[in-house]
């Protein structure tokens, strides 16, 4: 086969493979956003769901989401950025990174319904926080972290080796080096990875249902004391996140127009997934041009 006939070969089927999966995106997405689209509305947004009659929505379900998304990422980020850090610039090739790498491979292929269930032993009962947004929270960092290290520690080395021995012959130190000249540079992977991770906290289910729980209390927006049981920024109450509360309903069944609620919640999660991305994406953008100078 000629070398030439060969590359367009090649080439016609990366592109067809790469159309494939956009079409089966496009496909998937745009069936639940065509059958839940009709059901969003400020009411559906913004009420909370209706067990003995029809019309409730899926506002505290949204809230939960969020804020356990921004709890979750509190113990997240510093962790896998500082291990990311650690073991790209400061960890030499030895038995213990050897066992820290190995470590995060087995955390990272762990089933997430065996996470919850280590939460639900540790975070749940051990800490006697019983169900709650604090021991979902540290679930989803459990099944997170392992991915976001790899991913900073990729895009930490990354960096051309150029720039740090322009900085070190400039006179920076180590530490100078890594915060004003190395992480900047990584950014753009930075972000990625923060993106990647907060994604699965939006789609977590299995973990949340065994930490978080599947029911949430009557909430008043109102109360800003945290400690109150009614409050929503209490970090120790239980909560349904948008996920888990797509599973309860399709297999409980207790509301009386399940079918209008389940598809309306699949609709608005694809839009908060694909809205957050985009966002975080722009945003991230926006901060390397900044930083970097360009």
């Amino acid at each position: 086969m000629k070398p030439r006939l060969a590359d367009r070969i090649a080439t016609i089927s990366f592109w067809a493979c790469a159309l494939l999966v956009i079409a089966i995106l496009v496909s998937l997405a745009g069936y639940i956003l065509y059958h839940g689209g009709k059901s969003i509305s400020w009411n559906f947004l913004t009420s909370p769901p209706q067990v003995i009659r029809a019309g409730g929505g899926i506002g505290p379900q949204i809230f939960n989401s969020f804020y356990l998304l921004v709890l979750s990422m509190a113990f997240t980020l510093p962790v896998g950025l500082l291990g990311g850090v650690y073991l790209a610039e400061y960890a030499r090739k030895s038995s213990w990174t050897d066992l820290v790498r190995l470590s995060i491979e087995t955390l990272n292929s762990l089933p997430s319904i065996i996470v919850g269930l280590f939460g639900l032993l540790v975070f749940v009962n051990l800490t006697g926080w019983g169900y709650s947004l604090m021991s979902g929270a540290l679930a989803l960092t459990v099944i997170n972290l392992p991915l976001i290290v790899r991913i900073m520690e990729e895009s930490v080395r990354s960096v051309p080796a150029g720039l740090r021995e322009a900085s070190l012959a400039l006179g920076a130190n180590k530490w100078q080096t890594v915060c004003r000249v190395v992480l900047p540079s990584a950014f753009p992977g930075l972000v990625s990875g923060a993106i990647t991770t907060s994604g699965r906290v939006f789609g977590e289910a299995a973990a949340l249902m065994f930490t978080a729980g599947m029911s949430s209390p009557a909430l008043d927006f109102s109360q800003w004391n945290i400690l109150h049981p009614a409050s929503p920024l209490n970090p120790f109450r239980p909560a349904e996140t948008l996920a888990v509360h797509i599973w309860k309903i399709n297999t409980e069944g207790l509301i009386p127009d399940l079918r209008r609620v389940a598809d309306g919640s699949a609709a608005v999660l694809i839009l908060v997934v694909l809205g957050f991305n985009l966002a975080a994406r722009w945003l991230g953008r926006k901060i390397h041009r900044r930083m970097t100078a360009e």
